[in-house]
């Protein structure tokens, strides 16, 4: 594989170049954004979009039509909350908050966290860019009451929160397809 040097951020070059790209390549790079098949699938199904607004207006279709079973696809690539997968650069970056926090309150967030699990049968799923070890505990605990029809709903929300952020992510990046 050649080493060639990164192009400048080119957003609308990034959305066609993506657009364009055969179908497998697609479904490959929308995979890293969720590792859900379905919503993959959906996403691709809608180019080529027109521009950014399209891509994400075909992201919040997708979500909002996805399975149960497709929500946990979803759910089994993103890391525990308090835990970034090592290596995994995104879960280390939308995780960024829990860096500063303290054994105890990391201590909390794994207690919190498995019993949600044990209640709900998967990871706590919260849009994690921006926020605190502090407030994500918040969040999980305000949460942990819900039933699971309410749940599944509330993360679809922050499914398509955290899709937004990386599809724009890849938009402005460099172009990954050099």
């Amino acid at each position: 594989m050649t080493n060639h040097p990164r192009a400048a951020p080119d957003p609308a070059g990034a959305l066609r170049t993506l657009a364009e790209a055969p179908a497998a390549e697609v479904t490959k790079t929308l995979l890293e954004i969720c590792s859900s098949p379905g919503w993959a699938e959906a996403v691709a199904a809608a180019r080529p979009w027109a521009d950014r607004e399209a891509l994400l207006a075909a992201n919040a279709a997708a979500v909002a039509a996805l399975t149960v079973h497709d929500l946990h696809d979803a759910m089994a690539g993103h890391a525990r909350i308090g835990e970034p997968k090592a290596g995994d650069t995104a879960s280390e970056r939308e995780q960024a908050g829990i860096r500063d926090a303290d054994s105890a309150l990391l201590d909390e967030l794994h207690r919190a966290n498995a019993a949600y699990e044990a209640k709900f049968g998967h990871v706590f799923l919260i849009c994690a860019t921006g926020r605190t070890a502090t407030t994500m505990l918040a969040s999980l605990r305000e949460r942990f009451p819900h039933d699971a029809a309410t749940e599944a709903e509330t993360i679809r929300g922050e499914l398509r929160k955290i899709n937004d952020i990386r599809i724009n992510r890849l938009l402005d990046e460099p172009s990954p397809f050099i």
